[in-house]
């Protein structure tokens, strides 16, 4: 990355839904870690937006609003984040609202059948998060940590709560090709998150990351932690295929997960696309 290049880590999370930092904190925490822009995204839902905004004088740091919209190709889980959206969009705020308490749904069941094995309540679950939170499985780990079944969020996803165990719930979520095209209908810039974080569970192949483009897609996130080498020259390969742009991330939770802010980036040239093509602008100091 250029010396002069701006620092821009588009995608993280706030306890609005799985991380630890309030939204706000999420701004001071860039802050501190010498991010110029940072992109709140968190799980179907806008929640954050107005207080991480709020936020943007005191810090210096930019906001750049969006949303990690659940999705899904033939059962394969796929993230997709949508980048300066219209908030009042009927069509994708029904979706998005439709996955989140849908998540909060399949969060019970999951609790449900973990606590045949294991010390955990709904309770406790609910406690680990914050008000008006997308409740998820990163709090029912939390809760298996509090309950001292795990040592931490991890291990918890490598086993307890693996997609490929026993305790594993789906939740709603629309098709991939079809959420891209809701992002642009609400005047939004669709990015796909980790297309290639095997390490989370199956992923979708080239023909699904394909027919995203024709529908509207923007870019891929390359820069990722969960990405081997070889996954992101393969995924660079593909979007100059595609005439899709890069951007990189941290794709930050807090003290939820390892994941340090700035670790990734993106650039200028690619943060001034998503503007020029966004429905709202950057929140700037």
């Amino acid at each position: 990355m250029p010396a002069d290049e701006t620092r821009i880590d588009p995608h993280t999370h706030s306890a609005v839904s799985d991380g630890t930092d309030s939204p706000a904190g999420v701004l001071r925490a860039a802050a501190a870690a010498g991010v110029d822009v940072v992109g709140l995204t968190d799980h179907d839902t806008v929640r954050g937006w107005d207080e991480a905004a709020a936020a943007v004088p005191e810090t210096g740091v930019a906001l750049l609003r969006g949303a990690e919209i659940s999705c899904q190709s033939r059962g394969i889980s796929v993230h997709l984040l949508s980048f300066l959206h219209d908030p009042d969009e009927p069509v994708l705020a029904a979706e998005m609202e439709r996955s989140r308490a849908s998540r909060t749904d399949r969060a019970r069941q999951m609790v449900e059948r973990i606590a045949e094995d294991h010390p955990i309540t709904w309770e406790l679950v609910r406690a680990q998060a914050a008000d008006g939170a997308t409740l998820g499985r990163p709090h029912i780990a939390d809760a298996l940590v509090a309950a001292g079944v795990m040592p931490d969020r991890s291990a918890c996803f490598e086993t307890i709560l693996s997609v490929r165990g026993p305790y594993y719930v789906p939740y709603h979520a629309p098709d991939a090709v079809e959420a891209v095209a809701m992002v642009r209908a609400a005047g939004g810039v669709p990015v796909m998150a980790h297309p290639r974080a095997g390490v989370r569970g199956r992923v979708v192949g080239d023909h699904v990351i394909e027919a995203m483009a024709r529908a509207g897609l923007a870019a891929l996130e390359i820069d990722h932690r969960d990405h081997t080498a070889e996954a992101r020259s393969e995924l660079a390969a593909l979007a100059g295929r595609l005439g899709l742009a890069r951007t990189g991330s941290s794709d930050y939770h807090g003290a939820g997960k390892p994941n340090r802010l700035g670790e990734h980036t993106t650039t200028t040239a690619v943060l001034e696309m998503i503007e020029s093509e966004g429905y709202l602008p950057v929140v700037r100091p």
